[in-house]
C-alpha cells in the first residue's frame, strides 16, 4: 500500500500502481469525467500512469493551467496524426503546448501547406478525436529510439534523441501516430471537441538560422465549442487592440528598415507619452529616496566578463565593437547593473550610507532573432526603468517590501487590477546555469518568499525561471481581455557584489558585502507601452494621454476664440490643440473620437459670447456647457483623482 496526500492535507491509502484516473473515480464519477491530468509530487503525470510510492497529488480539471497544457500538448499529437494522414512522408520536429494552444514544426519536403488547407486539417482532427484514441506511453531504449527514426529517415527526431540519456526516453502513440515525447497526455482524444488552427509561420530548426526552415502550424483546442467561440471573439478584440495598429493610428511610434529591425522610432506623441510615464515614476522614486544616475550605451567587454553576462549571453548578443587599439573590445550595453556596480565603487561606503538606491532609464541592446521581433514587445533596443539598491542584510526585506509598494501603486494607478506575483526560483535539478553559492541562493529565495507573504500577495512558484545571478519576483498581469503579460520584476542578488568586490564598512570597522536588489516596475518602456495600449484599447488615462483636449471651432469665425481657449488650457499644463480644419463639426467629432481624444471642446457663437465651452467626453458623453476656467479645474481634479495613492 502507498500513502497519497491530497491538497487539503488528508491522506488515503491505495494499492501500489494506482492511477490518477482510479483515484478520481474513487472520489466521484463526475470528477473522473472532468479531470485531465494529475500532479504527483509536483510533477504532472498522465492519468493512466501508475503511481508506485508515497506522494502528494493534485487532480487537475480544465480550470488549471496544468490541465490546459496537457490538453494542448495532446492536441499537437492529434494534429500531427492528421498531418501524417493528409501529407504522407511528412517529417516532424517538435510539437509543444504554449501559453494558449500548441504548435508543431514540420518538414513537408517539396509540399506546402497554405491557409486554405487548415480547414481540411481541422476536420481530420475532429474525425480522429471522435475515434477515442488512447494515448499509450512506452519506455524505450536510446538505441531502439534511434533505430526507429533512422529507419523512418526522420533526421529531426534523431537530432533530439542524441542529446537524451538512455533510460529517460519514452514514446507516445495515439492511433496511427507515434512520437518521441516525455508527456504528459490526456487519457484519450474524445475530450477534444473543438479545433481551430490559427496560423502558419516559418521556424528554423532549433531556432538556429543556419538550420533548415520548417513550417510551424499553430492551433488551439477546447473541450467545448462554446469555449472556442469565446476564444475567437477574444482574438477579434485583440486585433482591434493590437499595439502595432494603435501605434500607427495614434502616431506614437514607427519602425524603419533603414534604421534597423527591432529599433523603434518614437514619434512626438509617443515621446510625450513616454516622458509622462518616466516623470511619473521619477516622482515616485524621488519620494522613496532614489538617486538618478546616467551610464554610457557601451561598456568594455571586461565589464560584462566580470559580471557574468558575457559568459551567459555573449553568443546571442551583438558582436563586440573593436577600436583602432588592437585587442580593445566594447559591447553595446545589454544590462545596466554592471555600470551601477562601478558607480557604487567610486568611493568608500559606510553602513550609514546604505541603503543606496541608483535609478536610471537606461537603454540596453540585445540581439533577438528576426522571427521573434514583434512590435514593441520584442525589440533589439529598449529602455529599462532600472534601479539597483545596495542594502545591508538587516535592510533587505524592508527595502524589498518598499519596492513591492511602488509596483502595486503603479498597477493601481494604471488600473491593472488582475495580477499574480510569480516567485521565480532556480531549476530544482539543473543548477549549472546559475552562478553563486548555495547558501546565498537560499538566503535570496527566502527573502523574496517572506516579503511576498508579508505583503499578502497572491503568488505562484515557478522553478527554473530565476535570473542566472538570483531569484526574482515577477508580476504577471491580466489585461482587459484576459491575456497574461509579465510586467515588472524585482530580483535579489548576492552574486554581483561578490564579482565586483563591493564593500561597505560596518559599525565595527570591518568590511562587509552589500546585497543588491534589481528592480524595474515597468520592465521596459517599450513593452510597458505596448501592454498599456492593448489593455486600454488606446484609451489612455487622462493624465497620460499625449493629447488631452481637442478644441473644435464650428466655423473659422471662431478660430480666434478657440486659440484663446487652447492657450489658457496649455498655460494650466493641460495638453490642448485646435482642430481648425475646414470640415464639418460632425466629421471633426468623429475623427477625434477615433483618435481616442479624452475631451472635445466645441466652440461657436454661444460659447464665444459667454467664455465657455461645450464639453464632450470620450465615448460620446455630453457634459454640457462649462466656463473655460471651470473646465480647467475639472480636468485637474480628474487627473489628481487618477494619481491619488
Amino acid at each position: 500500500m502507498i500513502n497519497v496526500t491530497f491538497p487539503d492535507g488528508s491522506v488515503r491509502q491505495y494499492n501500489k500502481g494506482v492511477t490518477g484516473l482510479e483515484i478520481a473515480q474513487g472520489i466521484s464519477s463526475r470528477l473522473a469525467q472532468e479531470v485531465l491530468a494529475v500532479s504527483v509530487n509536483d510533477k504532472v503525470f498522465d492519468l493512466l500512469r501508475p503511481i508506485n510510492e508515497d506522494c502528494t497529488i493534485k487532480l487537475h480539471k480544465w480550470e488549471d493551467q496544468e490541465a490546459k497544457q496537457t490538453f494542448w500538448h495532446s492536441s499537437s499529437h492529434l494534429m500531427a496524426e492528421a498531418l501524417q494522414s493528409l501529407f504522407p512522408g511528412i517529417k516532424f520536429g517538435i510539437g509543444p503546448s504554449i501559453e494558449t494552444g500548441f504548435y508543431y514544426d514540420v518538414d513537408l519536403g517539396d509540399k506546402t501547406i497554405t491557409e486554405a488547407d487548415l480547414k481540411k486539417i481541422e476536420d481530420k482532427m475532429i474525425e480522429l478525436a471522435r475515434q477515442k484514441e488512447t494515448f499509450v506511453r512506452k519506455d524505450i531504449t536510446k538505441a531502439e529510439a534511434m533505430a526507429t527514426y533512422t529507419e523512418k529517415g526522420d533526421e529531426y527526431k534523431c537530432d533530439l534523441i542524441k542529446d537524451l540519456e538512455d533510460g529517460t526516453i519514452t514514446f507516445y502513440t495515439n492511433g496511427s501516430f507515434t512520437d518521441l515525447c516525455r508527456g504528459p497526455h490526456i487519457v484519450d482524444t474524445s475530450v477534444i471537441k473543438a479545433v481551430k488552427l490559427t496560423s502558419i509561420a516559418g521556424a528554423y530548426w532549433r531556432g538556429n538560422e543556419n538550420n533548415k526552415m520548417l513550417t510551424r502550424i499553430y492551433g488551439v483546442t477546447f473541450p467545448k465549442k462554446s469555449m472556442l467561440d469565446e476564444y475567437l471573439q477574444m482574438l477579434e478584440e485583440a486585433k482591434k487592440r493590437d499595439h502595432r495598429k494603435l501605434g500607427k493610428e495614434l502616431e506614437l511610434f514607427a519602425f524603419s528598415q533603414r534604421v534597423g529591425a527591432g529599433l523603434p522610432l518614437w514619434l512626438p506623441r509617443g515621446a510625450a507619452l513616454r516622458e509622462k510615464l518616466e516623470n511619473f515614476l521619477k516622482q515616485v522614486q524621488k519620494q522613496h529616496g532614489y538617486l538618478p544616475v546616467i551610464t554610457p550605451h557601451i561598456g568594455h567587454k571586461e565589464l560584462y566578463v566580470t559580471s557574468g553576462h558575457y559568459a551567459k549571453y555573449g553568443a546571442d548578443s551583438f558582436r563586440p565593437i573593436t577600436t583602432p587599439q588592437e585587442g580593445e573590445e566594447f559591447l553595446l550595453k545589454p544590462m545596466n547593473c554592471p555600470h551601477h556596480c562601478e558607480i557604487y565603487k567610486t568611493k568608500p561606503r559606510s553602513y550609514k550610507d546604505l541603503p543606496l538606491r541608483f535609478a536610471e532609464f537606461g537603454t540596453v541592446y540585445r540581439y533577438e532573432q528576426s522571427g521573434e521581433l514583434h512590435g514593441l514587445t520584442r525589440v533589439r533596443g529598449f529602455t529599462q526603468d532600472d534601479a539597483h539598491l545596495f542594502v545591508r542584510p538587516d535592510q533587505l526585506k524592508d527595502e524589498f517590501c518598499k519596492v513591492i509598494d511602488i509596483v502595486l501603486y503603479i498597477f493601481k494607478t494604471l488600473k491593472f487590477e488582475n495580477y499574480t506575483a510569480q516567485v521565480s526560483l532556480r531549476d530544482k535539478v539543473n543548477r549549472d546555469k546559475y552562478i553563486g553559492s548555495e547558501e546565498n541562493w537560499e538566503k535570496a529565495e527566502n527573502a523574496i518568499i517572506e516579503a511576498a507573504q508579508e505583503k499578502g500577495l497572491n503568488t505562484v512558484v515557478e522553478y527554473g525561471e530565476a535570473a542566472f545571478y538570483g531569484p526574482k519576483l515577477d508580476f504577471m498581469v491580466k489585461d482587459a481581455i484576459g491575456r497574461k503579460w509579465q510586467l515588472g520584476t524585482i530580483q535579489v542578488d548576492y552574486n554581483l557584489p561578490e564579482r565586483f568586490d563591493l564593500e561597505y564598512t560596518g559599525a565595527d570597522d570591518k568590511k562587509y558585502r552589500p546585497i543588491m536588489i534589481h528592480r524595474a516596475p515597468f520592465g521596459s518602456m517599450e513593452r510597458f507601452v505596448a501592454v498599456l495600449l492593448e489593455h486600454t484599447g488606446g484609451r489612455l488615462p487622462l493624465w497620460l494621454a499625449p493629447d488631452q483636449v481637442a478644441v473644435l471651432p464650428v466655423s473659422e469665425k471662431y478660430n480666434d476664440f478657440a486659440k484663446k481657449v487652447c492657450n489658457l488650457l496649455n498655460n494650466c499644463d493641460i495638453r490642448a490643440s485646435i482642430d481648425d480644419r475646414n470640415e464639418t463639426i460632425g466629421k471633426k467629432i468623429r475623427e477625434n473620437e477615433l483618435k481616442r481624444m479624452p475631451f472635445q471642446l466645441i466652440v461657436g457663437e454661444k460659447e464665444a459670447s459667454s467664455n465657455s465651452v461645450s464639453v464632450r467626453k470620450q465615448g460620446g458623453e455630453d457634459l454640457g456647457s462649462m466656463e473655460v476656467e471651470k473646465f480647467a479645474e475639472y480636468i485637474k481634479a480628474e487627473i489628481e483623482a487618477q494619481l491619488a495613492k
